[in-house]
């Protein structure tokens, strides 16, 4: 027994007329939409099978090209626990690189739609906005920006990028934040592998000048010097090319990151440089730009990176031939013909934290002023506190030094406490000792009113007041308050990283 569709029925009466002489071949031909040949070939499949003529000899057959359940089931064990965090393309490229699977991006998506495992693109709705054609010449703009991410293991990194709107030619490297080293770093980087720009196109933070350090930025400056203008973008559209590329790199970088178990700084940078942009930036995102001119031209001899991307600071010299710098004093030893009192000195400070001071584009030697303490800056009680904090550190044990000095090691405890927290003025309030106030709570209630805290972090102050009264202590809100910013537990995050840290059940 077998079922037939509405056009399979058609067709069995159709060709039953033919044989009983109610209808001519011709006149089937053009009800079915079939030659005279094939109607020919279904009234002989009719007299030696009858009406099973109209089943295709293929029907239950499987297909010769049918991919093996056994590989369906492999590849999606696959997407599920090694590239779960892969796109459509870049799984298929890498099953063919790392498994020697190959398989079309289509079947892919069939197959990862069936276990509900597909990586999807965010869509947000945006607003119109004019195309942009690409720059003519390489070197004529470059895009520059910083993309906060947890790129690698637990923490988050910034990683900083370059990018020439041309022919998508990129330089990038990973850094704990986006400040003006990383920046300048990449940039001296690009420079030295290409050539100096004409612009860059940057959003309008204040490392490269923006609103707000409109007045002064390391980055403006040193570009001031190279002779590149900077150009900033009314939105993140604007300089779309560096944006889009950040989005390629979080998609692809990450996970290749984490299957290559790249999981510190050192590593991540190698491998962005050796394996991810020549292996597959290069080949698959770069472009040729319009113009074989180049706009990139070669650094000027008088100019010299090592003076340029660093940090500039200026201080004003004093009658004595002496300037300030980072709360020190340095006095300039080399010889001058003339006074140079009130003139700007130079300080140029290299990012591994060492500097020099320039005058005149000329290096001064200087040193550093020792000068001796003063006694009566913060008065002889204070003093004698300091020394003997001085004394815990030349003994290294704070019992010795209590021994020794007559006094307590809870009063050392106590000054280094606040000489970490406040400094030496924290230690001239502590001239007498504290006395605790008569109108504050016992002390077994502010006892209370931690230990309750750290049981339950999560509690809310009306819920902590209503526990307390279960133990016969009523206090306020105000109280509370006040207690908790004294044992610093004024936030939930504070509550439960203590309470974590003594062991307590959350």
């Amino acid at each position: 027994m077998f079922y037939m569709d509405s056009k399979s029925q058609f067709t069995v009466d159709i060709i039953a007329k033919v044989i009983d002489g109610r209808m001519s071949i011709n006149s089937a031909a053009t009800l079915l939409s079939k030659s005279r040949r094939t109607i020919e070939r279904y009234l002989n499949r009719y007299r030696k099978e009858g009406i099973q003529f109209v089943i295709h000899g293929n029907k239950g057959r499987a297909p010769v090209n049918k991919i093996p359940e056994s590989l369906k089931k492999e590849v999606q064990n696959l997407i599920q626990t090694k590239y779960y965090d892969f796109n459509l393309q870049h799984l298929s490229e890498l099953l063919a690189k790392n498994e020697g699977l190959s398989i079309k991006r289509e079947t892919l998506r069939s197959w990862a739609h069936d276990i509900h495992h597909v990586k999807r693109a965010k869509r947000r709705r945006s607003r119109v906005r004019k195309y942009r054609e690409r720059m003519e010449s390489a070197g004529l703009m470059l895009q520059m920006d910083g993309s906060p991410h947890r790129w690698f293991g637990d923490e988050r990194s910034c990683l900083i990028a370059i990018v020439d709107d041309a022919t998508s030619d990129i330089h990038a490297e990973f850094f704990p934040s986006e400040t003006t080293e990383g920046c300048m770093k990449v940039m001296r980087a690009y420079i030295e592998k290409r050539g100096v720009f004409k612009t860059l196109y940057v959003d309008r933070a204040g490392i490269f000048g923006g609103p707000k350090r409109s007045n002064f930025s390391q980055m403006q400056r040193a570009c001031e010097e190279l002779g590149i203008e900077i150009i900033f973008a009314n939105s993140p559209q604007g300089k779309g090319r560096i944006e889009r590329s950040f989005d390629t790199f979080q998609d692809r970088l990450v996970p290749e990151l984490r299957l290559n178990k790249v999981t510190d700084m050192a590593s991540a940078n190698r491998y962005l440089q050796e394996e991810f942009i020549p292996n597959y930036w290069a080949r698959n995102v770069m472009v040729e730009p319009k113009s074989v001119r180049s706009a990139f031209k070669r650094l000027p001899d008088d100019l010299d990176l090592n003076t340029i991307c660093v940090q500039k600071e200026y201080r004003k010299i004093r009658r004595d031939h002496t300037f300030s710098f980072d709360n020190k004093m340095y006095v300039i030893d080399s010889p001058v013909r003339y006074s140079i009192v009130n003139q700007q000195v130079e300080i140029r400070c290299q990012f591994d934290g060492t500097f020099s001071a320039y005058f005149g584009h000329r290096r001064l030697d200087i040193t550093e002023l020792a000068e001796p303490r003063k006694c009566s800056e913060y008065g002889k009680e204070v003093q004698r506190k300091i020394e003997a904090l001085e004394l815990v550190e030349q003994l290294g044990s704070i019992s010795k030094a209590a021994r020794i000095l007559g006094c307590s090691r809870q009063s050392l405890y106590t000054y280094q406490k606040i000489m970490a927290e406040e400094g030496p003025i924290g230690l001239k309030r502590i001239n007498k000792p504290l006395k605790r106030s008569k109108n504050r709570i016992p002390e077994h209630a502010e006892d209370k009113i931690i230990e309750l805290t750290l049981l339950n972090p999560h509690a809310t102050l009306m819920q902590l007041m209503k526990e307390l009264k279960q133990h016969d202590i009523i206090v306020s809100i105000g109280t509370i308050k006040n207690i908790w910013k004294e044992e610093k537990l004024n936030t939930r995050e504070l509550r439960i990283k203590k309470s974590q840290s003594m062991n307590i059940d959350v």
